[in-house]
């Protein structure tokens, strides 16, 4: 190490040390030394999306990142979704909507939505917005698509979860 003191990362609110060991990945790191186990271990490659959580408001994948990485983030994952407004409306229109079937990959789904609509919201593009000069003014089914491309739902209810997305980005 280089003798300075680790930083701690906030996870759902509350400071967390880091792992010892820096090969930990955040992944590992909230399931096994947290117990947060909303945060699924799918492809363990980056290729699924099923451990996407928020880190300092952006989504990433928890699997590819080391926990040391991530020290003074503020990690958010599905557990500390449910008490924010956003992600609670995400996760009842999710049911609602029956954007779930065999609920694995929901998790990485609501943080993804929930990244989504702050990116909407802050007027980021994507690759499908037509000018990127402009902020992107509405959820166009291609919009919709490219930012909820790395999620993958093996159960196919795609068309249940853009409805979940679009009612909450309509509100």
């Amino acid at each position: 190490m280089d003798g300075r003191a680790p930083l701690p990362l906030r996870v759902n609110g509350r400071p967390h040390e880091p792992p010892a060991d820096p090969r930990v990945s955040l992944l590992d790191f909230l399931r096994e030394q947290l117990r947060l186990t909303g945060t699924k271990k799918g492809c363990d490659q980056g290729a699924c999306g099923t451990c996407t959580v928020l880190a300092d408001g952006l989504r990433v994948y928890a699997c590819l990142l080391l926990a040391v990485q991530c020290e003074g983030m503020e990690i958010v994952t599905v557990e500390g979704l449910a008490d924010d407004e956003v992600g609670a409306r995400v996760q009842e229109a999710f049911v609602r909507h029956d954007a779930l079937q065999c609920g694995y990959c929901t998790p990485g789904q609501v943080c993804s939505v929930a990244g989504l609509l702050a990116e909407l919201r802050d007027g980021v593009p994507s690759a499908a917005t037509p000018d990127l000069t402009a902020p992107p003014r509405e959820l166009t089914d291609a919009e919709l698509g490219e930012r909820m491309a790395g999620n993958l739902c093996r159960c196919g209810t795609y068309h249940h979860i853009a409805a979940a997305v679009r009612e909450v980005a309509a509100t």
